[in-house]
């Protein structure tokens, strides 16, 4: 990839720049950092210029620390890939890509993506409404449907079957290792039968990990509530942060939304409900081979999904007082989710 195509400073935006990628005069760019940018750094760009320019797009640039980067490689290979190899084969809403391009040793890239203002990022600690996890699953299911059990999907040399390109297994092995650090982390604050419920899932996992391989897809990873915009209204939902997409079980995704990005009390009286409008989905995009029952039952056995990505993400993130409230909401309702559906009885 030749350096033209890549930039990874905001300064570099420039008008010229922008003129060149987006083939269209650019005359003036104003710019906004958005975000807190602990993975990468993201500007809102103000665009005038020729009138097939975007007035307005969203930079999404590498982190500014050198020595974060090389390690979030793996990461941005598999966002910026999933712009240039997949989001033209799935249905899921995403935001326009303007313009991909990634450094040859992945330390630098570069995406331009439509502003979908007025949507706004979703709330995680105060979780879905109803209507805006309806719109969510359906949106999730377009992005599984059209390669459910494709077996191209494995040919990509960059989609892993966990992120960041470790394996499943030492994925697996490292929430076993974080499990008591992430308890120890929240004593008094985290319940006793949730931490019950981390500590039975840490014996369970690396069964759970190699479990039910025949249904196989991509999987966001992080499909939840701060992940998603939402427009005014309800209706059209737009998921970001495509850092984490590995090749696992689909369902993966929607037990982790549904078990961390609704209140308990709300999943429970609403899964049936939501897994049968993602099942139907499936089915629109093809999928004549999997009923409704096999759906609810993976549904129930992929559960796990939500204390592994939760206790993960605190563990190696950097503590926040929103991130702490957020990992201990995530936990109570994820566990709670383990344990109503009976889904460490399935390993």
């Amino acid at each position: 990839m030749t350096r033209t195509a890549v930039v990874d400073r905001p300064e570099q935006l420039t008008a010229s720049w922008l003129s060149g990628v987006l083939d269209g005069e650019v005359t003036r760019v104003r710019r906004q950092r958005v975000g807190s940018g602990q993975i990468g750094t993201c500007y809102r760009l103000e665009l005038e210029g020729a009138p097939e320019v975007p007035r307005s797009l969203v930079a999404k640039l590498p982190a500014e620390n050198e020595e974060v980067r090389i390690l979030l490689v793996p990461a941005y290979r598999a966002e910026v890939s999933f712009y240039q190899d997949l989001a033209h084969t799935v249905a899921v809403r995403t935001p326009v890509c303007h313009h991909q391009a990634i450094s040859d040793d992945g330390t630098a890239f570069t995406l331009l993506l439509e502003d979908a203002f007025p949507a706004e990022q979703g709330d995680q600690i105060t979780g879905c409404s109803p209507q805006e996890a309806a719109a969510a699953v359906v949106n999730l299911a377009g992005l599984h449907g059209p390669r459910w059990c494709d077996p191209r999907l494995p040919d990509l040399p960059w989609l892993k079957d966990a992120p960041g390109g470790t394996s499943a297994q030492d994925l697996a092995n490292a929430f076993a290792g974080c499990v008591e650090p992430f308890v120890e982390r929240f004593t008094g604050r985290l319940a006793a039968e949730d931490a019950r419920t981390l500590r039975e899932t840490a014996e369970r996992i690396g069964d759970w990990v190699r479990g039910r391989p025949e249904r196989f897809g991509p999987v966001h990873g992080d499909y939840r509530p701060d992940n998603l915009l939402f427009h005014p209204g309800g209706g059209e939902v737009i998921a970001v942060d495509w850092q984490t997409l590995c090749l696992g079980h689909p369902l993966r995704d929607l037990a982790f939304f549904l078990g961390t990005g609704l209140r308990s009390a709300d999943r429970a009286g609403l899964e049936r409900d939501l897994v049968a409008r993602y099942h139907a989905e499936l089915v629109s995009y093809g999928v004549d081979d999997y009923d409704l029952e096999e759906c609810f039952d993976d549904y129930r056995f992929t559960a796990l999904q939500g204390p592994l990505t939760t206790v993960l993400g605190c563990v190696y993130g950097s503590p926040t007082e929103r991130g702490d409230r957020m990992f201990l909401a995530m936990t109570r309702r994820s566990c709670a989710m383990i344990r109503d559906l009976g889904t460490l009885d399935l390993i």
